[in-house]
């Protein structure tokens, strides 16, 4: 008498087959050339593998293979390829093309089809941004455009004033601790609270508070009415304290956000930017010198030149930025908004309490929301590795982006005002 009763054999029936098809669906694997490739957005690149068979009597009922390569996220990469395998062709030795469409790191895998099971082996796709000649342009002119201003802004300082600021430097000291205290506290708060899971993130944000202003902020004091040469005070002094600030943040704050980050100061860029602003200055104040009726006439074009210079930056930026559209969402807006805005609003606080004048509070508050982002942008790409680096850098290109809407609202305000008071003044009865 057999000892298997008839449930137990067809139970062991069914295992076995289970094993069966386990083998025969493990029988084939892919294997790529390199374990990960980096592809460009919008560039397609062949990539090299091997189908592979790990036993050699076992294959499909009908000796074929229908296997199928796809990328697992088709936001990041695409790979649509099916291939046909017999099992006299294996190993089989083909390529396959893998188009990057936006920054991020996805991979490929291969599916056999019949039996719905995913091979051994698969390719880590890196997608990176690839320099564009658009970049140089806006780099190189809004580089060219500020050094020009900033010749029209040494013809129109009061020298002596400047001095008066340095000798009595209440209102630059206001400004320099809302930027290089109260900014870097909000921006490391803001990465924390936003972005609780992604310490790139908390990282951008953390880089764009940091930074010093930058000649933004100038001209913006200057279309609003602000104290220019306070403001210039500020910017001048700031770039130089940002050596010493910058550091201290970083190696601190910094260092609890992303341990594991390779942080490095840009000394070069700061320094860079500092005498970016001195140079072209010190060129304005010998005009007022030695050639007074150019430098009154630079003088009186400059607001006209710096509001050109801001609608300038303001659409080319965006046009440049067009592609990190794509990775918005409700928390980069509130924390392009917040950053600059709450940095506005606490200096101007801060000044009014101080006493100190309308024009002087103005030009403070501005002085604190505008950061450099440039600067953290480079801070960005020498820390991180890519992609993470391009793609961190929405948060200060968000921060450029949402910073200029209040002060083109305050901007627009005004001139409704004024246009007001020349009606009204206009329609006065004549005497």
């Amino acid at each position: 008498m057999c000892p298997f009763n008839g449930l137990t054999q067809i139970l062991l029936l069914i295992l076995a087959i289970i094993l069966i098809n386990t083998v025969v669906i493990n029988a084939l694997s892919i294997k790529f050339e390199n374990e990960s490739v980096t592809v460009h957005m919008d560039e397609t690149i062949s990539v090299p593998y091997t189908i592979l068979k790990d036993t050699a009597d076992e294959y499909e009922d009908d000796g074929t293979y229908l296997l199928q390569l796809k990328s697992n996220d088709g936001n990041i990469a695409t790979i649509d390829q099916e291939i046909y395998v017999t099992y006299n062709e294996l190993p089989k030795y083909a390529s396959m093309n893998v188009t990057g469409v936006f920054l991020g790191k996805t991979s490929v895998s291969c599916r056999n089809v019949k039996k719905n099971k995913t091979l051994d082996g698969a390719l880590d796709v890196i997608v990176i941004r690839k320099h564009r000649l658009i970049d140089t342009i806006f780099t190189v002119s809004v580089a060219t455009l500020v050094s020009i201003i900033y010749i029209n802004f040494g013809c129109f300082l009061n020298w002596g004033e400047l001095k008066r600021n340095l000798k009595r430097p209440v209102g630059p000291v206001i400004g320099l601790c809302s930027q290089f205290i109260f900014m870097p506290l909000l921006s490391y708060g803001l990465g924390r609270v936003l972005f609780p899971e992604s310490p790139e993130m908390q990282l951008g944000m953390f880089f764009t508070g940091v930074a010093p202003s930058g000649g933004a902020s100038n001209i913006w004091t200057l279309v609003l009415d602000g104290n220019v040469d306070l403001s210039i005070t500020v910017t001048s002094l700031g770039n130089f304290v940002a050596l010493l600030m910058m550091p201290l943040w970083i190696f601190s704050l910094g260092k609890l956000i992303f341990n594991q980050a390779k942080l490095v100061v840009p000394y070069r860029h700061i320094a860079t930017s500092a005498f970016g602003l001195i140079i072209p200055l010190a060129i304005g104040y010998l005009l007022t010198r030695y050639c007074k009726n150019l430098a009154s006439f630079l003088a009186r074009i400059l607001k006209g030149l710096s509001s050109l210079l801001l609608l300038f930056i303001i659409v080319f930026a965006t046009v440049t930025n067009l592609y990190l559209f794509k990775i918005f969402s409700w928390k980069i807006v509130v924390a392009g908004m917040a950053l600059p805005y709450l940095g506005f609003t606490a200096a101007f606080i801060l000044s009014k309490i101080l006493r100190q004048a309308d024009p002087d509070c103005l030009a403070i508050a501005i002085e604190t929301g505008i950061q450099n982002t440039g600067i953290a942008i480079f801070l960005l790409r020498f820390s991180l590795t890519q992609p993470a680096a391009d793609l961190t850098t929405v948060c200060p290109v968000a921060v450029s982006m949402m910073t200029p809407i209040p002060l083109v609202g305050i901007y627009i305000y005004k001139k409704i005002q004024a246009s007001k008071y020349i009606s009204g003044y206009e329609a006065l009865p004549s005497t």
